[in-house]
């Protein structure tokens, strides 16, 4: 499989998604748009993963490229690429896809709890994603569910913490690839983010428990795979 991704920020790279696709053997290159690079030909890759960062979609002004991805990412789900969006790629997605991102009640930033919704059951999605899991959040925005997608789970502060579209394209709100150093590299870039308030944890809380990563890493495998498994 050739994967792509998307990265928007020098300190958010595709974690522990890079490990997997090395042990499979898989071709993975980049567009780092931070810095100019160009977007691929869409029809040269079979996967396109769109990572997070500390902008909004809504910072066109301030960020002209976000308009060129959006179309991108369009065509790329037009096409029927696989694609996976995370944080503010699942934000990308369904801006691209004409729903609206806007800012949450709470910023989510640590780890805490999502669900998934009932009717996710309906989702292709629904054998690989836990009925539960605790797992690691970075935002503070969030999105309506685009024409056609099924809403797959919530938080307690976050009411659409991911959603699919069919059986090749899903958007997650949390990031399930993070690793040690991943959080690390957030702390040190985003850590004016750190206030006190309900659902924002300290640093020290946030890297406290290497199992942490260890158990979201595994979804992060599933999910992968079955990705992999489609033709």
């Amino acid at each position: 499989m050739k994967i792509h991704y998307l990265q928007h920020v020098p300190f958010e790279n595709p974690g522990s998604i890079l490990e997997w696709a090395m042990q499979k053997s898989h071709i993975v290159t980049a567009t780092h748009v931070y810095r100019g690079d160009p977007l691929p030909d869409p029809d040269s890759f079979d996967m396109l993963i769109i990572m997070g960062g500390p902008m909004s979609v809504n910072d066109d002004a301030q960020y002209p490229w976000l308009a060129a991805e959006s179309e991108f990412i369009a065509s790329a789900i037009q096409r029927g690429k696989k694609v996976l969006g995370i944080c503010l790629g699942a934000q990308m997605i369904a801006s691209a896809l004409g729903a609206a991102v806007y800012q949450n009640l709470h910023k989510e930033i640590g780890w805490f709890s999502v669900q998934k919704v009932e009717s996710a059951v309906y989702s292709p999605f629904a054998a690989v994603l836990p009925d539960e899991a605790f797992v690691f959040h970075w935002h503070g925005e969030t999105f309506d569910l685009p024409d056609g997608a099924d809403w797959l789970m919530k938080s307690r502060v976050c009411r659409n913490q991911a959603f699919a579209l069919g059986d090749r394209v899903l958007a997650l709100q949390f990031h399930l690839e993070t690793m040690r150093d991943n959080v690390e590299l957030l702390i040190a870039h985003c850590g004016n983010e750190l206030t006190d308030a309900p659902y924002i944890q300290t640093p020290d809380d946030m890297l406290a428990d290497d199992a942490h990563f260890r158990h979201v890493n595994a979804i992060m495998c599933v999910i992968m795979d079955y990705f992999d498994g489609l033709k």
